[in-house]
C-alpha cells in the first residue's frame, strides 16, 4: 500500500510518501509545496497552489490513501482560519483525486513516531529518518509529513486487526476509529 502524508501550512505545505510491505515501510519521496512566491495578501490564488500541489503529487506517486494532519486550535484566531483554509485546500485535493482520507492529529503523529506526543520537530525528524533508513534528516515539514504516512501505516494495520476481530465476534460492541476518515 503506498501512503501520502500531507503536513498542511498556508506558506509551507509537506507532503511524503511511503509504501508499506507488511510491517516494512519503504521511502518513495518526499518535498514541499510553497507558496512564498505569491503575495500574502492573495488567499485565493495561495490556495489554488496549494490544491493544484497536491493533486501533482497524487498524480504523480500514484497513493493508494492520504493521510491529514488535523488542526490545532492556535492563540491567534485568525491564523488557526488560514490554516484551517489551506488544509481545506489539501483535503480538496486529495478527495478530488478520489482518495480516502485519514485524519490525525500532531500529538498522535508524535506518539505513533517517537514514542511520545510531545516530541519536537528535531525528535520527529530523528525518527523518521531512522524508520524510513533515510541517509540524512528529512526538513520539518516533509518529516512531519512522512510521520503521518507512518501514523496511517502503523495505525491502518491495527484498525485492520481490530477489523477483523471485531467481525468474527458479531456480538461485540467494539467499534474503533483511530482517527477520522473521509
Amino acid at each position: 500500500m503506498r501512503i501520502l502524508g500531507i503536513d498542511p501550512g498556508l506558506q509551507v505545505a509537506g507532503f511524503g510518501v511511503v509504501d508499506v510491505e507488511g510491517s516494512q515501510l519503504n521511502y518513495v519521496a518526499s518535498g514541499t509545496i510553497k507558496t512564498t512566491h505569491l503575495a500574502r495578501s492573495d488567499l485565493p490564488a495561495r490556495l489554488k497552489v496549494l490544491f493544484d500541489g497536491v493533486r501533482e503529487v497524487v498524480q504523480r506517486y500514484q497513493p493508494d490513501v492520504a493521510s491529514v494532519e488535523i488542526v490545532f486550535v492556535n492563540v491567534n484566531p485568525q491564523a488557526t482560519l488560514l490554516l484551517g483554509q489551506a488544509r481545506g485546500a489539501c483535503i480538496t485535493g486529495l478527495v478530488s483525486s478520489d482518495l480516502p482520507v485519514a485524519e490525525y492529529t500532531a500529538l498522535q503523529m508524535k506518539k505513533a513516531v517517537a514514542g511520545y506526543g510531545k516530541a519536537g520537530k528535531a525528535e520527529v525528524q530523528q525518527m523518521v529518518m531512522r524508520l524510513l533508513r533515510l541517509p540524512s534528516l528529512p526538513g520539518k515539514d516533509a518529516a512531519d509529513a512522512l510521520g503521518l504516512a507512518i501514523t496511517h501505516a502503523h495505525v491502518g494495520r491495527s484498525a485492520a486487526i481490530l477489523a477483523a476481530a471485531t467481525a468474527l465476534n458479531p456480538n461485540s460492541s467494539a467499534s474503533y476509529k483511530a482517527g477520522r476518515h473521509y
